[in-house]
């Protein structure tokens, strides 16, 4: 049996536009240091009460307790955590950032905080009781739903809308055009670019190659293409996909392909296996 496990839950409807998947996460291990890839902003919570250090891509550790928001990251991570370790987390979706925490997301890009910074500590505390004390996957992603519900203001239709406009064009096409965004949004460049970076923590140009590297490094991990031919979809040559992959997954291309490490391979093939179940944005990278 293998010593780490991860299990995800789609979020109820009303809860989507906010949260793009709940999970559950298991390491049976003296100690963990992973690789994760680029990704939404996290909300986690260490219910075996651990400590865990962050690195994104070349910058300082970042060390937070067991309750903890990691920003929308432009790179991928590195953790580390002594083990055993269970946690309960979720992913937020730029429209559950705004209505959550109601701050510019590049602000926090690539940095983590201890939540009861951001939400106070008698939050974290009575969070963090709940979660620990319900029975299995269900009953604590159902605590989980119940205390985002609770807390989430759900009157920024401005950034509800924008958010879906995003995750269509980033969809729509392997190598997104932001004059397309621009053209489909009907605001000017300038203010894609400010809404873009406030929601998603990057402008669009460097969301679009997040999402294209992503894209590029799952279907290399699941063996459905070789370097040479996503070079054709949108990367200039093969030391491009190589430094895209590189940065945002945090493995080159090979790497992908032959050992892509046991955290990519459960979040690639759970992920996969919800495909038609939650927006492509979700499911494909």
């Amino acid at each position: 049996m293998s010593p780490i496990s991860l299990e995800y839950r789609v979020p109820p409807e009303d809860l989507r536009p906010y949260v793009t998947l709940f999970y559950h996460f298991h390491a049976d291990v003296p100690a963990l240091d992973e690789i994760e890839r680029a990704d939404h902003a996290q909300l986690r919570f260490r219910l075996d009460g651990g400590d865990a250090v962050y690195r994104v891509g070349g910058d300082a550790d970042q060390s937070v307790g067991p309750c903890h928001v990691i920003g929308p990251t432009g790179g991928a991570i590195r953790v580390r955590a002594a083990g055993p370790i269970e946690l309960i987390g979720m992913g937020l979706q730029p429209a559950g950032w705004a209505a959550l925490l109601r701050v510019d997301a590049s602000v926090m890009l690539d940095r983590v905080f201890d939540a009861a910074q951001l939400f106070g500590e008698p939050w974290c505390a009575s969070s963090f009781a709940r979660l620990r004390a319900a029975d299995g996957t269900d009953a604590k992603v159902a605590e989980a739903i119940a205390i985002i519900r609770a807390m989430l203001d759900r009157h920024d239709i401005v950034a509800l809308d924008f958010a879906r406009a995003i995750d269509g064009w980033l969809a729509g096409s392997a190598s997104a055009a932001v004059d397309d965004l621009v053209a489909a949004s009907g605001l000017s460049r300038r203010q894609v670019e400010r809404r873009t970076k406030a929601l998603y923590g990057v402008p669009p140009k460097t969301l679009a190659r997040k999402y294209r590297a992503l894209r590029a490094a799952v279907t290399l991990a699941s063996g459905s293409a070789i370097g040479e031919a996503l070079v054709a979809g949108g990367f200039y040559d093969q030391s491009h996909l190589n430094r895209e992959i590189k940065q945002f997954a945090g493995l080159t291309p090979h790497q992908m392909r032959a050992a892509p490490g046991l955290l990519a391979q459960l979040t690639i093939a759970q992920r996969r296996a919800l495909e038609g179940r939650v927006h492509p944005i979700i499911s494909d990278t």
